[in-house]
């Protein structure tokens, strides 16, 4: 059987943790040859070095993407390892603070603007010459939080509306070149955002996403690197400028309605992904 991304070739930013790694290991199996991009700090040369032990086809490109001379030399390399590109993956993003606005620093706001923001306008306009050459496709790690909005959430909501509202401009802008352009929403998921012991989440917040979210658990990266691979697969022939919610229903959810959530729900699938470095993720502010 035909894999779904056989001859493919993609770069995923944020590719060393969470759901990055998930994205670049689940685009790995399924043929596409993948740069793993992401901060020097983080475990790019691990997921690289994991997919070609497994058989696959991976380097590591390390750099602050942020950076247009950066971004560039990605797709450069891409280019000159692989032959083309094909899919980006705009996953990188930081969560640096949980604040009320009034408290939230000016500092974590501007981290979220380069790494939520910048980066991913300054990837996807590198990367376009080359996607447009091979009819490609970008896919934008957009937010919950950017969906609905969320207290003490509220500056990195407005990071992942932005990337929403610039997904749809792509989607209608590129068209005419034959590249499409989609968001994936995720919700709570089970990475180091999301417990308190490695993210800006207190306690009561790390209860409340389970809780609040229909299904009862938190999300696993694996199960949001699926819907990244419908997108950026050919079964999505038809589909552009959408927003894929993987949240567990939270975006719709009212109160403790988790608590209610039958126990097949409530069990995590077992997954195929051999992931070591879903709890990595840096949220710290860096210089």
């Amino acid at each position: 059987m035909k894999k779904r991304l056989e001859d493919k070739v993609a770069i995923v930013t944020g590719g060393g943790s969470g759901i990055g790694e998930a994205i670049c290991k689940k685009f790995a199996n399924e043929g596409a040859r993948v740069v793993v991009a992401g901060f020097p700090e983080d475990s790019v040369e691990e997921v690289a070095n994991e997919i070609t032990k497994a058989g696959g086809k991976a380097v590591a490109f390390t750099g602050d993407l942020s950076v247009e001379a950066n971004a560039r030399k990605c797709v450069e390399l891409t280019v000159q390892e692989f032959g083309k590109l094909d899919i980006l993956i705009n996953n990188a993003g930081v969560f640096p603070e949980v604040n009320l606005v009034t408290d939230y620093t000016e500092e974590a706001f501007d981290y979220m603007l380069r790494h939520n923001n910048k980066t991913t306008f300054l990837m996807s306009k590198a990367a376009l010459p080359e996607l447009q050459k091979t009819k490609g496709n970008i896919v934008i790690a957009g937010s919950e939080a950017g969906m609905v909005g969320i207290p003490q959430n509220a500056a990195y909501g407005g990071t992942k509306a932005f990337n929403h509202a610039f997904m749809r401009g792509l989607a209608v802008e590129q068209a005419q070149f034959g590249v499409r352009c989609n968001c994936v929403g995720p919700g709570p998921i089970d990475t180091a955002w999301t417990h308190a012991s490695t993210g800006p989440m207190d306690k009561e917040m790390e209860k409340t996403n389970k809780i609040a979210t229909p299904i009862g658990r938190l999300g696993t990266p694996e199960e949001v690197a699926n819907v990244y691979l419908f997108l950026a697969s050919a079964e999505a022939s038809y589909v552009t400028g959408a927003v894929y919610m993987v949240d567990g229903g939270i975006t719709l959810g009212k109160g403790p309605i988790g608590e209610k959530a039958d126990s097949s729900m409530k069990q995590e699938p077992e997954g195929d992904l051999d992931l070591k470095h879903s709890m990595d993720g840096h949220t710290s502010i860096r210089e």
